[in-house]
């Protein structure tokens, strides 16, 4: 399902990076940035996941003179059960609030969400708000860390961060010019270890139903870039398009995983993952350029795994999605 968008523009987005994100080679885009540790002067990992993505609210509120009364609606999501970070997070803000979960993928739901409210004027103003933390994920989908379980080359690093994106139907440099939602794609892929591999053909469908409905070829947008594959996933990709759909992604295509984290130096294994790894790169280095007019279309596509570890127990496959959305610099 793909839309085009009139009046959808992004206002603003602000973005909070965790210690090994802080460290990587998009350090300077950040807003804020911990450095000490994964606590953040909290009790425990959950709660410092609340914390993030409260303060990535407050602080973009805050940097556009806005009160709760001027937000219509807050759209946020996380990987916690029953989407805990958002709910408690929401719970500190008095604005009509939307839960949205699809893995690492959820960002794109919220925004597509978000756009789709402000295109049929049911909104003027509307807040998206993501979040991951790599110690709370890993304690909920596989070992906690401490447990100190080895992990194969093709894994991917949770990332730890929050960012909030204000949308508005009020004309700003960046608009969101089109969207496409995603099936669930299943390949029957159980390894909770590679997760490169069962995202990469949800994302690979997607941006052919993107490119096929709007009849664009890839060479429209300067970047092409998925959300979370890795190393291993965006080797997937690219060969995947080539031999399937007969696309050509080298010359303009990257992953927001493998952009991150300096993959030579930081132990992340093959790169990036979580929802806060898309909605980092995008709304921290992306849109930054684009705001300077060094990349003028863009198109995002964050890619999530449907990961149940009771399901993959019961020796089940893990289902994959992904949304994509065009970004585009209004002239």
């Amino acid at each position: 399902m793909t839309h085009k968008y009139k009046n959808v523009y992004i206002k603003d987005a602000f973005t909070i990076a965790g210690p090994y994100e802080s460290d990587g080679p998009l350090s300077k885009y950040f807003d804020v940035k911990y450095q000490k540790d994964l606590y953040f002067g909290e009790k425990s990992w959950e709660k410092a996941e609340i914390k993030l993505m409260k303060e990535s609210i407050e602080k973009i509120m805050k940097r556009n003179d806005l009160s709760e009364n001027e937000i219509d609606l807050l759209i946020a999501g996380d990987l916690q059960n029953q989407l805990a970070v958002s709910d408690y997070a929401a719970a500190k803000f008095k604005i009509p609030f939307l839960g949205v979960y699809n893995a690492c993928a959820t960002s794109s739901e919220s925004l597509i969400i978000a756009s789709n409210f402000i295109e049929n004027k049911m909104t003027k103003n509307c807040l998206c708000a993501i979040s991951s933390h790599n110690m709370a994920a890993e304690k909920q989908f596989r070992n906690p860390t401490e447990y100190g379980t080895p992990k194969p080359k093709t894994a991917t690093f949770t990332v730890t961060g929050a960012s909030s994106i204000l949308l508005t139907n009020k004309k700003t440099n960046i608009k969101i010019e089109s969207s496409t939602i995603g099936r669930v794609i299943d390949k029957n892929i159980n390894d909770v270890n590679n997760m490169g591999a069962v995202m990469a053909p949800a994302a690979a469908d997607t941006i052919y139903s993107h490119l096929t409905k709007l009849n664009r070829q890839a060479s429209y947008y300067d970047l092409i870039l998925t959300g979370d594959l890795g190393i291993y996933g965006k080797e997937i990709l690219i060969e995947y398009m080539k031999t399937a759909y007969n696309i050509d992604l080298s010359n303009n295509y990257d992953d927001c995983g493998t952009i991150i984290y300096d993959l030579d130096k930081q132990p992340v294994l093959a790169g990036g993952s979580g929802p806060a790894c898309s909605t980092l790169v995008n709304f921290s280095y992306i849109y930054k350029e684009m705001l300077k007019n060094k990349l003028q279309k863009v198109l995002i596509v964050p890619t999530g795994a449907l990961f149940s570890p009771t399901m993959v127990f019961q020796k089940e496959s893990i289902p994959a999605i992904a949304h994509a959305i065009s970004l585009e610099v209004e002239l």
